[in-house]
């Protein structure tokens, strides 16, 4: 699913669910730098286009730069990021998140991802074919933290009267 909205999905449900300790921002833009890989890779003419950070390490690695990247511009500019839930630990695990789900949701896809690289070649997750089930599963759970955020406002706004 490289470079499209798919993978925002789930984060958009995770967040539903727990706003305050999922930030949705990082999540998302964990996921569009981990698909500055394959971007490269293709552009270059590399094969795979899935490496090591479609792997749970350089996911890793990924979601540390996209916290401490959303961490350094709050604190420089608190007013532009003053929606997101207070301290650090909403950053980070909407980055570990998005980068991990990004894992495992391209891991079921493409037969070239190895999650568990640079330990072992296996595929555990791949399943040929499920590419359709596993973006109708994406824009599922879009709907379903769309819906869910929606209401949530509604009822606090309610309450707040």
């Amino acid at each position: 699913m490289p470079f499209t909205p798919y993978h925002f999905g789930p984060g958009l449900a995770l967040h539903s669910a727990a706003p305050r300790r999922i930030d949705l921002a990082s999540f998302c833009a964990a996921n569009v730098l981990t698909d500055v890989e394959p971007l490269y890779r293709m552009l270059a003419g590399v094969h795979p286009a899935h490496g090591f950070f479609h792997g749970f390490l350089g996911a890793t690695i990924t979601a540390a730069a996209t916290s401490a990247a959303f961490l350094a511009a709050r604190s420089r500019r608190p007013d532009l990021f003053r929606w997101q839930a207070p301290g650090p630990w909403p950053v980070v695990s909407g980055a570990v998140l998005g980068t991990w789900s990004h894992v495992l949701l391209d891991g079921i896809m493409h037969g070239n991802v190895r999650p568990f690289t640079p330990f072992s070649d296996a595929r555990p997750f791949y399943y040929r074919g499920s590419g359709g089930v596993v973006e109708a599963v994406c824009v599922a759970a879009a709907l379903v933290g769309a819906l869910a955020l929606a209401l949530r406002r509604y009822f606090e706004a309610r309450s707040a009267r």
